[in-house]
């Protein structure tokens, strides 16, 4: 399972489920109720998508969403850095 650490990341692995299921951005698009330029938006900035959006992508791609307050991620990633 792909683990996405920043919101750069999340177009990229939005696009390739999308491919992985055969489908084109029209085919997204019309099953959300949105233009293929809002899909296209998704997969190219997706770290500027609401979370609505990016929720019901994820939910029609079959992926899983998960997310960590801010002072959680800030905390594990500080302690990373002190790992080393």
């Amino acid at each position: 399972m792909d683990i996405i650490r920043v919101p750069d990341q999340l177009g990229t692995v939005l696009r390739s489920a999308r491919l992985q299921r055969g489908l084109t951005q029209a085919d997204v698009a019309a099953k959300l109720g949105v233009s293929v330029q809002a899909v296209s938006k998704l997969e190219n900035r997706a770290g500027r998508a609401s979370f609505d959006r990016i929720h019901r992508l994820c939910l029609l791609l079959g992926l899983e969403l998960a997310l960590r307050p801010k002072d959680e991620a800030r905390a594990s990633a500080a302690s990373k850095r002190t790992e080393w």
